[in-house]
């Protein structure tokens, strides 16, 4: 790959900032590879400033049927990004936001090592919680590639976490979750959907991070990945997630 690193990265912030689309980088760079893109994602976390925490991707089928990709990856979450409950989604602020519901995990501790489970996961949980994503992919057209998906932070965009419930006698693998759209029901799913247990996607989060010499910390978020499709928002619409035991998070769209 003869492109710079800080070349594409710079790319992919200018898409961001003006709101437009680009071309998906393995078509600019065709030897782009899965370090090179979490090189790029990295350069774009430093940019970013207060680290919330982490997000997954492609945990499920229906991620993966979206987004073209066989594995999981990750992304991370900018504090500038989080909502507040009941604040409404700026879509002027992005270019293709969609929604999908999420596990959202609060770290009680931290946990890092390239051989934790589902179980340390677990223990290392404080709370948990309902949530909802809003992707934002910065590219336009063609079929993306993981590298591509990776490069652009997993195509995040803007996250909500509702009130976090103790995770003490839920089994995370069997609630059902449902994603309403302007009071239409277009998504259900249970918590299994994200890779058998969401649980099990934070674990693989926390070694994917240890082969980089970091790991989670008490107080970070992690949205374990989408449990169902993702739909199309735009002004005036309301988007509802709703996760047995865990509540319902509602966000509007202005």
């Amino acid at each position: 790959m003869t492109e710079d690193i800080s070349e594409l990265a710079d790319r992919l912030a200018k898409a961001a900032f003006g709101r437009t689309a680009i071309p998906p980088l393995s078509e600019q760079a065709p030897g782009l590879d899965v370090d090179a893109a979490y090189a790029i994602q990295g350069l774009a976390r430093e940019a970013a400033g207060p680290l919330a925490g982490w997000k997954l991707g492609v945990t499920s089928r229906a991620e993966r049927a979206q987004a073209g990709a066989d594995a999981p990856v990750r992304g991370f979450l900018a504090s500038a990004n989080a909502l507040d409950l009941g604040k409404p989604l700026a879509s002027n602020e992005l270019i293709q936001p969609r929604a999908q519901p999420e596990i959202v995990f609060v770290i009680g501790r931290d946990l890092s090592g390239p051989a934790v489970t589902a179980a340390d996961v677990l223990a290392a949980t404080a709370s948990v919680a309902t949530g909802i994503e809003i992707l934002d992919s910065r590219y336009g057209g063609a079929q993306i590639t993981t590298e591509d998906l990776i490069a652009d932070n997993a195509s995040a965009g803007r996250f909500v976490v509702g009130s976090p419930v103790p995770p003490d006698g839920i089994d995370l693998r069997l609630v059902g979750v449902m994603l309403e759209h302007n009071g239409q029901v277009v998504g259900t799913a249970a918590g299994a959907a994200a890779l058998g247990h969401p649980a099990a996607a934070v674990a693989w989060l926390v070694r994917s991070l240890a082969a980089s010499g970091e790991g989670l910390l008490a107080g970070q978020v992690v949205l374990s990945g989408g449990l169902t499709a993702a739909v199309p928002v735009r002004p005036r619409d309301v988007v509802v997630a709703s996760i047995d035991r865990l509540g319902s998070v509602e966000l509007a769209v202005a």
